[in-house]
């Protein structure tokens, strides 16, 4: 039997009256890191939305480490672990790029994972050790 950290079984998604999604199904293991590819309009979003509780479905589940929260509000799956990286532009501008890159884990209370988090993280996109005083618009 596999375990998945993160996984979508059969999903239907509907805006009002409308379905934007037919029976989507993700799993994701521990450790995995995954990538949602597709043109505007392919339900990118929509699925992020699901998985943070933004939207619900009105067929399917998702799981996060074997616990459904599909009904949960969004802060409850916040609290859990699951969170959004913006893409492109969509930082806090007014904040520094470290301050940018903590705020990922606000709500996180173990300051050693953090902290490995962190360096991880300036290990893989060095420039950004150069620029942490920086504002994020810069």
């Amino acid at each position: 039997m596999n375990m998945f950290l993160l996984e979508l079984r059969n999903v239907d998604t509907y805006y009002g009256a409308v379905q934007v999604q037919f029976g989507v199904t993700l799993h994701v293991q521990p450790g995995e890191i995954v990538c949602l590819l597709g043109g505007n309009a392919s339900g990118k979003s929509t699925t992020m939305k699901v998985i943070l509780g933004l939207v619900k479905p009105r067929v399917g589940q998702v799981l996060f480490d074997r616990r459904e929260i599909t009904s949960l509000a969004t802060p409850k799956i916040i609290r859990l672990g699951i969170g959004s990286v913006p893409e492109a532009r969509r930082i806090f501008a007014n904040m520094t790029v470290r301050e940018n890159l903590l705020i990922g884990a606000y709500q996180r209370s173990d300051q050693a994972a953090i902290a490995e988090d962190y360096e991880r993280t300036l290990e893989f996109f060095p420039r950004l050790k150069e620029r942490l005083a920086q504002r994020g618009a810069s």
